[in-house]
């Protein structure tokens, strides 16, 4: 098979200045920064950036564990217009939205009017999903899949281990819509501690993989956004080398790094993560 990984070189754009003044202000918020270590001047250039130039979306989430609540966090701090749902209901999030300023709702409630729904349930609840759960999302919108497969904890899945599904195929499949494969070997924490603005060189980079190169730029620019750096991974048939198990699953590294350990993996998948 031809190896198709590409870096995500490095943009000048206004929307990355945007971006990057926000991870400013996000670790202002948590104490890591100063504002005086920056000076007034950055301050006021970031806040009339982000007036003038930051746009917001409608996001919904689905599944509110340690990715889905973290994503909540950072993306309701950069002033996105979020919902999250889980299994049991919106008053179990009322913390979250206290915390947050996000919209808890029910999970059919979740994609309304969203540009980006992000799916992070446990790959063996994706079935049960309720009928219907994408509908009312805004016209070309975008799933993003953060799911892996552990047979220990789904049970034994055979269209992926005997029929070569990759797990995301598998998810698409029964969402009945395409999705774009991302944060599926990100550690949660990590979401919230190590954003750090584009051409740091202690960026983390996470590989990111979908079919429809449109989608595939959204969810990059929103990771872009969140203070991470992104390697296009190729397509859903592709997303098994990021598959847990892969070098790349769990790799806090690089573009460099991520893109080596891409190239390195096996289609076979690790004992570990068999059935």
């Amino acid at each position: 098979m031809v190896m198709r990984v590409a870096i995500l070189l490095a943009r000048a754009r206004p929307d990355q200045d945007v971006a990057n003044c926000r991870i400013l202000q996000l670790s202002d918020r948590v104490g890591r920064n100063k504002p005086a270590d920056r000076g007034a001047a950055t301050s006021n250039r970031c806040t009339q950036q982000e007036r003038t130039e930051g746009s917001t979306m409608k996001i919904g989430i689905i599944g509110a564990g340690n990715i889905g609540g973290n994503l909540t966090r950072r993306l309701a701090a950069l002033g996105h217009d979020v919902s999250v749902a889980n299994s049991r209901g919106p008053e179990t999030l009322a913390a979250l939205a206290e915390e947050t300023g996000a919209t808890a709702v029910a999970a059919t409630e979740a994609a309304r009017g969203a540009e980006v729904v992000v799916v992070t349930v446990p790959l063996k609840n994706v079935p049960d999903l309720p009928a219907g759960v994408l509908d009312g999302a805004a016209d070309g919108f975008v799933v993003i899949d953060t799911n892996n497969y552990y047979p220990q904890r789904d049970g034994r899945i055979a269209a992926i281990e005997d029929d070569g599904l990759t797990e995301s195929r598998w998810t698409e499949g029964h969402l009945g819509h395409p999705v774009v494969k991302a944060f599926n070997g990100t550690y949660a924490q990590d979401i919230l501690d190590r954003p750090l603005p584009a051409g740091d060189p202690g960026q983390l980079a996470l590989p990111v993989a979908g079919d429809d190169d449109a989608a595939k730029r959204k969810v990059r620019a929103l990771i872009d956004e969140l203070g991470f750096d992104t390697v296009d991974a190729g397509g859903i048939d592709e997303s098994w080398r990021q598959q847990p198990g892969t070098p790349v699953y769990g790799l806090r590294e690089g573009v460099e790094a991520v893109t080596k350990a891409l190239a390195e993996a096996s289609p076979e998948r690790p004992a570990d993560f068999r059935g």
